[in-house]
Parts: structure tokens; sequence; C-alpha cells
């Protein structure tokens, strides 16, 4: 039997996995309200945000996100880090 990805391993645990994926990538913000409502309590939420952070996952509802507010997490992060990167000394 094959090991489950550690990287996904956390999917197994969350809330969606007997939720239709359809529901996941609502084509109206009613849609995505309900996405959140059952992502809201999800014990990998975070897990879930990462994921889908770090692999640049631009459409649906991850870890209770639209992909709007990915995109604004994804530029604070950027932000933060190239601030961090020009304050760090001179090597």
């Amino acid at each position: 039997m094959e090991q489950p990805d550690s990287d996904t391993a956390w999917m197994d645990a969350g809330n969606c996995r007997s939720v239709s994926p359809s529901v996941f990538f609502p084509s109206d913000g009613v849609g995505v309200e309900v996405a959140r409502q059952i992502c809201r309590d999800c014990p990998v939420k975070n897990a879930c945000l990462e994921y889908a952070l770090v692999n640049r996952i631009d459409h649906g509802v991850w870890g209770g996100t639209s992909e709007r507010e990915r995109r604004r997490i994804a530029r604070r992060r950027r932000v933060g880090a190239e601030a961090a990167e020009r304050s760090r000394p001179p090597a």
C-alpha cells in the first residue's frame, strides 16, 4: 500500500473530506460563505491555508479563505519578507 504524502496527509482530517469538491469552488459570494462555514471549525484549517499559499492555488476556498484573501495574505508575506531582507545587515 502506498504511503500518503506527508505534505497532504492532513487532508484526511479535513471537514471537507465528506463534501463535494464543487462546494469549495463556488461561483458567487454565497457559495464562498457556505464553504467557509464548513472550514470554520476544521481541525486542519491552518494546514489547508498554508498548502494553498505555498502551492499558489488560485481558485477555490482553502483554509476558509477566498481567492482574494489568499492573494492579500501572499502579498503581505512578500512585502514583509522583502522588508526583512532590506533591513538585514550586510554580510
